[in-house]
């Protein structure tokens, strides 16, 4: 697994995707172009003061220190001139780094908002193959990256109008060297070719084994009680400490590179030039005498022509860690794994609550088929109970019927209407799904119930939690519907957790109600209140319940009997037990065991 990983993460991106990578990352920046546009203006303004600046100090040394013209009043002038400049230039400074700091802060964040919103768009099949630490990468580590990511642009385009400003004020004084120094930008774009061939590949490489790092963390955190159950912590700890390993080796790796050839490179480009330049100079001013200030002038415009390509080449790094974090972004934003969609003028309301089955197959991988030709009908008012060992399509049946994963085979209908006929907002709010484990929210027991619906009442909350009677655990503590809830509600019994998830949707009042295996997992204390709250959620309701335990199903309208993703079985309690088939074998199974 980690060579395939490696290899697809090794390859350097090529230059045609990276231009791709950057137009798109830069419609991001649309809602803040403004400021962007201004701080750019302001760059623009920044390289004139820049060029202006020597030119003070090269009139004061040819025309007044050289020639020994100058007075007081001169030198003084001269030092007010070049403090004002030197202010204006902090000024435009401040504004032009404050300004475009503030845009990419935002646009960051617009992305990761962008990125967390299409996240919750995804089908299931795309969370059943994609690590949960993989996705927190993503959505933290990568968007963080792009916030050094915009500084490159600025870099660019300060260095653009720095080299041209620059360039222009050299060819003014002479020609001849400037040209001279021209020679060394052919270098530079080789050594930023190359650099980026070949650190892309390391930089794609040290993102994957970020991931791969936050994936072990975030499943040791997840199952840590499974871990120190059965002594695992000493296996996982040499597994984190290889992973980390392997991270540190590819962040060395970067290191190495950039020492390589960012700074130390430029830095001898420079020197080479400013050798050039002066020996130039030295040789001129053996034929004749030669103007202080314009030697002056000339090695300042040679540092000012140099410098923006030194923080270019510096955020070279930065641009390729933001072209791999940013590729990695846009594979989430182009992923078509998107939840099933309903028809787009889909408007039916849920009035009655029937569900009908015809012939629906379905498979998780698009080839091995968990669900075969499964036909059945609940009526308003019924309860339909669905048996079976485990992995016989139970919960499968569940999954299709909520719309958590896409049919193709078959067709389900609401209220004899195809259930992609319902808005997505029509399908949650009249059908109410209770699962196995009970999944609570960081907050309080109130905002557990009510789910963010404002539209919900502190005296419906009451009301439901009195319905299911989760209330008779609620008033004994001590702040009651404000008891606070930390996080998977770990304070609180599997019982209780599961009172409150009744709660939660009985208070929508669905039509439909699904239980998956809401039974399964409670203790003997809580047993008889979660029976008694489920008789109650029942009645007048249609009811899908996934059954564990087959004693709690014997007043179903039907039951059907699963084995291998097709209907073995059906009929009541009574007629089941007098076929003598599957159904019997479970039911004499589990009674003898609770005998």
């Amino acid at each position: 697994m980690s060579e395939q990983v490696e290899s697809a993460w090794a390859k350097s991106i090529p230059v045609k995707e990276q231009v791709t990578i950057v137009k798109r990352l830069l419609k991001y920046t649309k809602p803040f172009k403004l400021q962007f546009s201004v701080a750019i203006l302001l760059a623009v303004v920044l390289s004139v003061i820049n060029i202006m600046m020597p030119k003070i100090i090269q009139v004061l040394i040819d025309d007044y220190l050289q020639p020994q013209t100058a007075t007081q009043q001169t030198i003084l002038f001269f030092a007010l001139l070049y403090l004002v400049g030197t202010l204006i230039k902090a000024v435009v400074w401040f504004f032009q780094f404050y300004l475009y700091s503030k845009a990419s802060l935002k646009t960051y964040q617009h992305i990761r908002s962008q990125l967390f919103e299409k996240l919750h768009t995804m089908g299931m099949r795309y969370f059943d193959k994609t690590p949960a630490g993989s996705i927190v990468s993503r959505v933290t580590n990568d968007t963080e990256s792009l916030f050094e990511f915009w500084y490159v642009f600025l870099f660019v385009l300060t260095g653009i109008f720095g080299i041209v400003s620059s360039f222009a004020a050299m060819f003014t004084i002479n020609v001849k060297l400037t040209l001279i120094c021209l020679f060394f930008l052919p270098i530079l774009l080789v050594i930023i070719w190359y650099y980026q061939q070949f650190s892309s590949r390391v930089y794609r490489n040290m993102r994957e084994r970020l991931s791969q790092l936050n994936t072990k963390l975030n499943e040791s955190i997840s199952g840590m009680s499974i871990i120190q159950q059965f002594r695992q912590e000493k296996r996982l700890e040499k597994e984190f400490d290889k992973t980390n390993e392997e991270y540190l080796q590819t962040r060395f790796q970067m290191i190495r590179t950039n020492s390589l050839l960012l700074a130390p490179v430029i830095n001898l480009l420079v020197a080479l030039a400013m050798g050039l330049v002066l020996g130039y100079f030295g040789v001129i001013s053996l034929e004749g005498p030669l103007e202080v200030g314009v030697i002056f002038v000339f090695i300042s415009y040679v540092r000012t022509f140099f410098q923006p390509m030194i923080n270019m080449m510096d955020f070279l790094s930065v641009f390729q860690d933001g072209m791999v974090a940013g590729s990695r972004i846009l594979k989430i934003m182009d992923d078509e794994e998107l939840a099933p969609q309903q028809d787009p003028d889909a408007k039916a309301e849920i009035s009655i609550g029937k569900v009908e089955f015809r012939n629906v197959s379905f498979s998780y991988d698009g080839q091995h088929k968990v669900l075969k030709n499964i036909s059945f009908v609940a009526n308003a008012g019924e309860t339909v109970a669905l048996v079976g060992h485990t992995g016989s399509g139970k919960s499968s049946i569940i999954n299709v019927m909520m719309r958590f994963y896409e049919f193709y085979e078959g067709e389900i209908l609401i209220d004899d209407l195809d259930i992609r006929q319902y808005p997505m907002e029509e399908l949650r709010k009249k059908m109410g799904l209770v699962l196995q484990d009970a999944f609570m929210f960081y907050g309080d027991i109130s905002g557990n119930i009510r789910m963010l619906n404002k539209d919900i009442t502190d005296n419906q909350i009451r009301d439901a939690a009195e319905f299911v009677q989760a209330d008779k655990f609620i008033n004994t503590l001590p702040d009651k519907y404000h008891a606070k809830v930390i996080e998977r509600g770990a304070s609180y019994s599997s019982g209780q957790r599961q009172l409150i998830s009744f709660a939660r949707t009985i208070v929508t009042d669905p039509k439909i109600l699904v239980l998956d295996e809401a039974t399964a997992n409670i203790d003997t204390e809580t047993e008889g209140l979660i029976q008694e709250g489920l008789a109650k959620m029942r009645q007048g309701r249609t009811t899908l319940a996934i059954a564990h335990r087959l004693s709690t199903i014997r007043d179903a309208d039907l039951i059907l009997v699963l084995d291998k993703g097709t209907i073995v079985e059906r009929g009541n309690h009574d007629q089941l037990i007098d076929q003598g088939g599957l159904y019997y074998d479970m039911y004499r199974l589990q009674k003898s065991k609770q005998e």
